[in-house]
């Protein structure tokens, strides 16, 4: 089935509409509160996203002015999310809640019109428009997990959830790339229980490695947003258990991810 890059804006901005609910009542003080992200506050989680957001569109609209700040990132040192953060830190939540609403309005307006084979540039493999679009929704739904736990809310989990398993399993050989190491050849079968009861599969059927979960557990997991410990996750065979210790849905170096017994 083609990919729709409608159905898939359409996703990003109901994603971003719920995590905007958590955030529009918040106060001046809730905006500074820490996040499970270590040195990370809400106004952080929020500012990252927007920034990125910006990112996103110019690598879309302007791949060689893309190309040349990451150029100019590696010769610096590489990308440090923790300085992106840090230079933003005077803005106030308004501000970043305005600014928010702008970078991912231009972002879903932008990409809802490209072509979902289009190749754009990032931080590593170049990917299509509508892989592009997808990590959009994973990053959205992983740094809002971010915000939900610093406030003590529990989101109920949604269709979307797939677009960010699907990411984790796309990610499975960059999470080795990022720790320097071979990609295995060998397939791991994913097969998770989506929040309708329905079941949504990756990978050959007749795998002997596997991994079997719930789709919110799983997608907790390969964000790095619980420990492995912490999720239900049925793994089967030595490939899938290497993979799941080290997963990551995202780009960039690894994370610490979150302790055993952090969220109780």
């Amino acid at each position: 089935m083609a990919v729709s890059m409608e159905a898939l804006a359409d996703d990003l901005a109901a994603e971003s509409a719920d995590l905007r609910g958590l955030l529009a009542p918040l106060s001046e003080p809730d905006w500074k509160r820490d996040t499970p992200a270590p040195g990370w506050t809400i106004a952080d989680q929020v500012s990252h996203l927007a920034y990125y957001d910006d990112v996103a569109v110019r690598s879309a609209v302007d791949p060689d002015a893309f190309r040349a700040e990451l150029e100019r990132l590696d010769a610096e040192g590489g990308v440090d999310p923790d300085a992106t953060a840090a230079r933003y830190r005077d803005l106030s939540g308004e501000s970043l809640l305005s600014w928010f609403d702008e970078a991912r309005a231009r972002l879903v307006t932008t990409f809802r019109a490209l072509d979902p084979s289009l190749r754009v540039p990032w931080f590593g493999p170049a990917m299509s428009a509508a892989s592009s679009l997808t990590a959009r929704i994973m990053e959205t739904w992983a740094h809002g997990q971010d915000v939900a736990d610093a406030l003590g809310v529990v989101r109920e989990p949604t269709a979307r959830l797939r677009h960010v398993a699907h990411i984790g399993v796309g990610a499975r050989a960059f999470s080795y790339v990022a720790r320097d190491r071979t990609p295995p050849g060998e397939p791991v079968r994913v097969e998770l229980r989506a929040p309708d009861g329905g079941t949504w599969t990756w990978g050959p059927g007749d795998a002997p490695d596997r991994v079997t979960a719930p789709a919110l557990d799983f997608c907790l997991a390969v964000t790095q947003r619980r420990h492995r410990d912490d999720v239900d996750l049925t793994v089967t065979g030595p490939v899938a258990a290497r993979w799941m210790e080290i997963a990551q849905a995202f780009a960039g170096k690894p994370g610490p991810g979150r302790a055993r017994g952090q969220f109780g």
